[in-house]
């Protein structure tokens, strides 16, 4: 939920059964500040929504003609460690969780490292993703990302809860146990909403043959989840696998550091990238993620734009030249594109990684980004929200935290939300606090909003995360499509003080 509707809920919750005025709601949502009535009435119809009525049916947050909002609910309450209270009767809501899509839906659960050195952990990780990989190319089925589904690593965890959490209809499990020149993966499919098996298997090779059994397992899995389709589509993944299994390790250990926003992380994926395609230099996905980090260094301020942008051009192509059904070659451009201020080019790119791979969560927030650029707000937030059912638990994991919520605040601040938009920055920056894109955006909706002195006090947390940056950078780095919120955006940095 926004930051505000969550705020308006509980507060509804801790008044159950009496009638709230809008003055009121006002007062302890908004501190205060004016709210229009159709902005209140679209966060109670948020509300409303979040706890599974409408308008119509007000069976929890009823209207009171002339007098405000009534919550008419049991509510109970908890404190951390205690047993819970009730207020009046004991009737807890259960937590909100994602509903099942209207096809096949799985996520693939991190595997047990079993040799007993946890530098095999990596080997492992790289199991799980090239599988994830290979399901996610088949566009029948829904996949969860590898970021939501890497949450559940090292823990215990209970098929039924996981699947609520995830919101999906199947599990994939298992383990992997490597010695020497050999490895054995074990794998089982489990129902997730009865908590049955309904297919296992292990696979012992040589480690030569690691590619096809991932490619096997995938096939399976498929095979087990809906034959007919199978039958049907036939799903071998179209992926040209690297020569060399030290390469594809090497990418294996960038992964978890390519979308972090922290300087030391990116020069690591770098170093592992460059690693990776000296070993293979026919290897498109190394190629992809380096042009990638690279992209990324240059929008955060850690390196100079056109260097930058010129040199992650060139390692895309060179992606899709060795590779031509890579997504992320696809995505790796369409951020290129979008830095260097072509959102439209932008877009299509990323429309071209979805062709390839519809459960690429990335490139749903990517193409959002460049919709928001391009002035469409409506349009982008329906991809933050397909990118953030893909990946319902995104905010757990380091490297992509924030960016859907930044991603958001830009939508809003074209579309003249600033308030909206204020209320994601902030998000954003509680949880990734060195996105500096996000201190950015929140400079600029704090202006427009009319809060001056707010907009100076974000200036000097971003001049403090992203150190050195000056006015001409940051119109250097103005993206926005059309003139006029190219216009607003550097009038809310000379309103905030920093022309």
């Amino acid at each position: 939920m926004e930051p505000q509707v969550f705020d308006l809920l509980v507060y509804l919750a801790q008044n159950t059964n009496r009638v709230i005025s809008k003055n009121e709601l006002i007062e302890h949502v908004w501190k205060g500040r004016i709210v229009s009535d159709a902005a209140l009435n679209s966060r109670i119809n948020s509300a409303r929504r979040a706890i599974g009525e409408s308008g119509e049916n007000q069976k929890f947050i009823r209207t009171v003609q002339r007098h405000g909002f009534l919550f008419a609910a049991d509510v109970t309450t908890q404190t951390h460690g205690q047993k819970a209270s009730p207020a009046s009767a004991v009737t807890p809501i259960e937590p909100l969780n994602p509903a099942l899509p209207d096809k096949p839906s799985i996520a693939v659960l991190p595997f047990q490292n079993m040799s007993g050195d946890s530098e095999q952990d990596y080997f492992a990780d790289g199991v799980v993703e090239e599988i994830t990989t290979g399901l996610s190319r088949i566009k029948w089925i829904f996949v969860i990302a590898r970021n939501s589904s890497f949450t559940y690593k090292n823990r215990a965890i209970d098929a039924k809860q996981v699947g609520r959490e995830l919101g999906v209809h199947y599990l994939l499990e298992g383990s992997v146990r490597k010695s020497e020149s050999r490895v054995r993966i074990t794998a089982q499919l489990i129902d997730a909403l009865t908590g049955h098996h309904i297919w296992a298997d292990h696979y012992d090779r040589d480690l030569t043959d690691i590619f096809k059994v991932q490619d096997e397992i995938t096939e399976q899995v498929v095979a087990a989840v809906e034959p007919r389709l199978y039958a049907a589509e036939g799903i071998r993944a179209r992926r040209k696998p690297p020569e060399s299994l030290d390469a594809w390790e090497c990418v294996i250990r960038a992964l978890p550091f390519v979308s972090s926003r922290a300087k030391a992380d990116l020069d690591a994926a770098a170093e592992l990238l460059q690693k990776a395609i000296a070993i293979d230099p026919g290897y498109a996905r190394a190629y992809s993620l380096l042009s990638f980090v690279t992209a990324l260094a240059g929008h955060l301020g850690l390196e100079t734009r056109d260097s930058s942008l010129r040199r992650a051009s060139e390692t895309a192509n060179k992606a899709l030249f060795l590779d031509p059904d890579e997504p992320w070659a696809y995505y790796a451009l369409g951020c290129v594109l979008i830095f260097k201020g072509q959102a439209e080019a932008g877009a299509e790119e990323c429309s071209k990684a979805l062709m390839l791979d519809p459960n690429f969560a990335l490139a749903h927030t990517l193409l959002g980004i460049a919709l928001s650029f391009l002035g469409n707000s409506e349009a982008a937030h329906l991809q933050y929200d397909e990118a953030g059912r893909l990946s319902p638990r995104d905010l757990l994991t380091r490297g992509n935290a924030g960016v859907n919520n930044m991603a958001r605040s830009w939508a809003c601040f074209v579309a003249g939300q600033y308030r909206n938009g204020i209320e994601f920055a902030k998000r954003a920056i509680a949880e990734s606090p060195s996105l500096s894109p996000a201190h950015r955006i929140l400079v600029v909706n704090y202006a427009l909003a009319g809060e001056i002195d707010a907009a100076k006090a974000a200036l000097q947390e971003l001049l403090q995360v992203q150190r050195g940056v000056t006015p001409g950078w940051i119109k250097e780095w103005v993206l926005f499509a059309r003139p006029e919120d190219r216009q607003k955006y550097l009038e809310g940095f000379r309103l905030a003080g920093f022309e």
